[in-house]
């Protein structure tokens, strides 16, 4: 696309191609291009090449696992019921798209609308994040289809599973109709925009409630298992909190890694109000992520105390947690520290990086590497990383595939003649009245 954009081609940005001429719904979807052009600029992509060999290898295997179940394609049993499907896909996905209920509570609530640029692809994050999680999930679980059963038919809500999967599916449907205001933008469709601009506050406090819910509850589904996990990670007190704390510095470090990937490779989809605020609205997230970093440390070190674990850390156990530990929260507090001290963006960047690299440790730590601890322990089948990575391959082009098109990353400019609506829309948001030019042409409107 960089190379189009060099030959003077102008990516869709707006609704009018040139004056009294729309963009069809086809040109929008091949970014302005003709089927020629958008062709020949993704095959000479070589991110497109790698994403669709993964996914290509991966198939086969997918297809091998809904046909001979999940024996074929991993080392799943009943001492290891949770592989990589769950233990990457639903345990390392969900805390980092924690971003979209942390932004939009921001926006929303706090009324903090300096964080506007960044906060659809806030929400983005946080609807891919959920949306393949529950593809992992799907994959792992025997009969998928059956899913629907437990959640509509056979009721239970004393079961922790119960809630996580109700609040995951209401969630997801939460997070699309917030994402759906920049679909409809883009369609042109500006009845939807301002029917999820009206309930917008609704939408965001239901996901407040909804992830705080679930982001706790996926620790709490490890007190099924209090024999089997190692002691110092997990503690029945504290194992919920332990996840839904985590969660927010991973949803804030991966909008940061997100932003920082987008700013270096989609440059010319990002208007000038998302690069020339991109730094600040980093160093602003890294001081959210700093203090959620430290609250997490906290509680690790207290749950380590009230249940008196402190021998364990003479063990080599306690030697891979320290590490855990260390390169995980205590490093990148450090560089946070510095970062925001002297605003070096690029430390914070990479210390974002760390701490999502750190979220994931932990979370394959408790649900994998420190599982069964007193017996042996698990490595994953080959094909079972293989279907994993065809997976992640696939949120990868997603992520791409809408990030090219959808006002997320820029302002979609209008049509002229909507322009003076939409400024009429936001007078009367505002309980002001609205100037003269607007009402004389609202009232020439009603006649």
């Amino acid at each position: 696309m960089k190379t189009m954009i060099a030959l003077g081609i102008k990516p869709v940005d707006s609704q009018e191609r040139a004056p009294g001429r729309r963009w069809s719904l086809l040109e929008k979807v091949l970014l302005g291009l003709t089927p020629r052009q958008y062709l020949s600029q993704a095959v000479r992509n070589p991110m497109n090449w790698i994403l669709g060999l993964a996914m290509v290898v991966g198939l086969p295997f997918i297809l091998e696992r809904f046909i001979f179940g999940l024996g074929a394609v991993t080392h799943s049993s009943n001492d290891y019921p949770w592989g990589l499907f769950l233990g990457f896909g639903l345990f390392c996905m969900v805390p980092l798209s924690a971003s979209g209920f942390m932004l939009g509570t921001t926006v929303e609530i706090f009324g903090r609308h300096d964080f506007e640029p960044i906060e659809r692809l806030a929400l983005l994050n946080g609807l891919l994040g959920y949306l393949f999680a529950v593809v992992y999930l799907l994959v792992d679980l025997g009969q998928p289809w059956r899913l629907p059963y437990p959640m509509t038919v056979a009721f239970g809500p004393a079961a922790v599973l119960f809630l996580v999967g109700w609040h995951v599916a209401t969630y997801l449907s939460v997070q699309i109709a917030e994402v759906s205001a920049s679909f409809f933008e883009w369609m042109n469709w500006l009845w939807g925009k301002r029917f999820i601009r009206r309930i917008a506050v609704g939408l965001t406090v239901s996901g407040i409630i909804l992830s705080t819910l679930h982001q706790g509850a996926l620790g709490a589904l490890f007190t099924y298992a209090p024999g089997k996990i190692h002691p110092l990670w997990y503690s029945s007190s504290f194992q919920w909190i332990h996840f839904f704390c985590s969660s927010i510095p991973g949803g804030l470090c991966m909008v940061i890694a997100v932003s920082t990937i987008v700013s270096k490779t989609m440059a010319w989809r990002c208007d000038e109000t998302f690069k020339n605020s991109l730094d600040r609205l980093t160093v602003s997230l890294a001081k959210g992520a700093s203090m959620g970093l430290i609250t997490y440390l906290t509680i690790k070190l207290i749950a380590v105390a009230h249940d008196n674990e402190w021998a364990y850390l003479a063990t080599g156990w306690g030697q891979w947690y320290l590490f855990e530990i260390f390169f995980g929260v205590v490093l990148p507090l450090v560089l946070f520290a510095r970062g925001i001290r002297y605003n070096q963006v690029g430390l914070i960047r990479f210390a974002a990086f760390v701490t999502i690299f750190g979220i994931v440790l932990n979370r394959l730590n408790t649900a994998l590497v420190a599982f069964n601890w007193k017996l042996y322990q698990e490595i994953p089948h080959w094909k079972e990383i293989v279907i994993s990575l065809a997976i992640f391959a696939l949120y990868v082009a997603t992520y791409r595939f809408i990030l090219y098109r959808l006002p997320i990353l820029f302002a979609m400019k209008p049509l002229p003649q909507e322009v003076p609506v939409a400024a009429a829309e936001t007078v009367r948001a505002h309980n002001t009245p609205e100037p003269a030019p607007v009402a004389a042409y609202r009232t020439g409107l009603d006649k």
